[in-house]
């Protein structure tokens, strides 16, 4: 059976349709499964479980090691900002004031132009002069007016007269900020949490496999579960029973340590897989043909 000409056409100057579809051209999309969710217990930076967990005031938790790289590096970027924003300021100033001594310069040649005579006296090594003071054969008016053409002309095909364009570097923010809030962040503001294991004989079977509790109702923390955790202490519960404590005693229940309601930070969580659970699992990724190849040039995946 002969196969359809239209599928397979490609002696066309332009793609078709159905090679587009083929190439991956324009948006595609696709729902993300459980297998593609950060879990609760997971670092935000490297993505696996937590050693030293830290948490900032808007929930992220992070490895303590994690979190100390992170603030290190930008306070180094945010350094090196600064010092290259300071040599241009630097730089502009300096540039400013050749401006305004070339401008005086000008200035003070012009007014001893006008009254001692048309014949300049010549101070740039530059110039050819002969032992009369004249630059070679033209005369002084002509050789003035190249020098302006010259030094006005915009030949950006002449290496001499190609413009520059400077890297200019505004003035960076002093302050780190969460890589995953994109809040400001200071490392006083972090706190450790403590999460507690189930020390249970049937769960103890494997290392890996670490399952948490709440320490009050014994339920099993998943990312089905609302977590709260205490910027005090740093125990986590889950939502139910940190509601319940916090309206009646306002004390940690394992280690007794008093609490406000301020010191209650709800716990960002990875999502379930199911889009009836408040989470955004539709990912889009966008791709155009680059010109000339077959091939297409992407751009980074966002969730909708």
């Amino acid at each position: 059976m002969p196969q359809r000409h239209s599928k397979n056409n490609n002696d066309l100057a332009f793609f078709t349709y159905d090679e587009k579809r083929k190439l991956g051209y324009g948006t595609q999309k696709e729902r993300l499964g459980k297998d593609s969710i950060k879990p609760f217990d997971a670092c935000c930076l490297c993505l696996k479980p937590l050693i030293d967990p830290m948490c900032c005031q808007k929930g992220h938790v992070f490895c303590k090691e994690c979190i100390l790289e992170c603030l290190l590096a930008q306070k180094k970027d945010i350094q090196r900002k600064l010092a290259a924003h300071a040599a241009q300021q630097k730089q502009d100033k300096e540039e400013e004031e050749e401006k305004l001594m070339l401008q005086k310069a000008r200035e003070l040649e012009a007014f001893d132009q006008q009254n001692h005579g048309a014949v300049p006296q010549y101070s740039d090594k530059n110039y050819n002069k002969d032992k009369n003071g004249f630059h070679g054969a033209n005369s002084v008016k002509t050789t003035s007016y190249e020098e302006e053409a010259l030094r006005t002309m915009k030949a950006f095909w002449l290496p001499s007269a190609t413009p520059e364009a400077r890297a200019k570097f505004d003035a960076p923010p002093t302050s780190t900020i969460c890589p995953e809030g994109k809040e400001n962040l200071k490392l006083k503001t972090l706190f450790p949490i403590y999460f507690t294991e189930d020390s249970s004989d049937d769960k103890k079977s494997s290392s890996l496999d670490r399952t948490h509790i709440c320490p009050s109702c014994k339920v099993t923390l998943t990312n089905t579960l609302s977590l709260m955790a205490l910027s005090s202490c740093g125990h986590v519960f889950c939502k139910k029973c940190g509601d319940k404590f916090m309206a009646v005693d306002k004390v940690c229940l394992v280690c007794s340590k008093g609490c406000k309601e301020r010191n209650l930070i709800p716990l960002q969580k990875g999502g379930t897989g199911f889009a009836g659970h408040d989470d955004h699992l539709l990912a889009t990724d966008f791709k155009h043909l680059g010109s000339g190849s077959g091939l297409g040039l992407v751009r980074p995946a966002m969730k909708t």
